[in-house]
């Protein structure tokens, strides 16, 4: 540009108030300055008359032009997209979840994600006193009745609690009398599926999950 006359055409006059101005200061003034390096004219745009563009257009028709149908035979129509069918035996589903009991409160969070890597989160505020593992169980169990309602039939569910998931696969022993009855009702829950496994997830790998549960323990309800 700078061996080049610029001509800067535009229909707004501050445009022209910049370029011109003997008075400016502060920032205008800076760019004033800087623009000044350069060779720039000023040129108003002059308006395009309606015709003169229907001309042009006119005279690059494209041959194989078709016209646009406006025939809509459905014209109550508002939406169309697909969906996951209700029925999702021999899809593989993951589940993810946890709970959290603190000084603010107990929360539990699941995160399903569906074999098109859609994610479906859910969680829940408990009003009942609870231990952290007895909050990881309700967790657990509020994500497989959710499988349940939703007809899976193939979960691989994944918690950051490792005493939940070796109970649940039958490697520790339950002795705590608070959880016994929630392992027992956890695996008669999982007879509705034709395939489910438990996995153990470090916590950083369980975040979503995690957020979930911390956010449903600080939420205020009122009784």
């Amino acid at each position: 540009m700078l061996y080049h006359t610029t001509w800067l055409i535009s229909k707004l006059d501050p445009l022209k108030y910049v370029m011109e101005s003997n008075a400016l200061n502060g920032r205008m003034a800076r760019w004033q300055i800087l623009l000044s390096e350069f060779d720039i004219v000023y040129v108003n745009q002059k308006a395009v008359k309606g015709s003169a563009i229907a001309d042009f257009l006119a005279s690059r028709a494209l041959e194989d032009y078709e016209l646009l149908s406006f025939d809509f035979p459905n014209e109550d129509l508002m939406y169309v997209a697909t969906t996951e069918e209700d029925s999702q035996e021999g899809h593989l589903w993951k589940l993810n979840f946890d709970g959290a009991s603190n000084a603010v409160g107990n929360g539990i969070g699941a995160v399903f994600v569906s074999p098109n890597r859609d994610h479906y989160p859910f969680t829940s505020k408990l009003d009942f006193d609870c231990t952290n593992n007895m909050a990881e169980y309700e967790a657990c169990i509020m994500g497989i009745r959710t499988a349940i309602k939703r007809k899976i039939k193939v979960l691989e569910v994944y918690g950051d609690s490792a005493l939940v998931i070796y109970q649940l696969k039958g490697e520790w022993e339950t002795r705590d009398p608070k959880l016994i009855n929630y392992r027992r009702l956890v695996l008669e829950l999982i007879e509705d599926f034709d395939d489910i496994t438990f996995c153990y997830l470090p916590r950083d790998e369980n975040q979503m999950a995690d957020a979930l549960e911390t956010l449903a323990s600080m939420i205020k309800v009122n009784k």
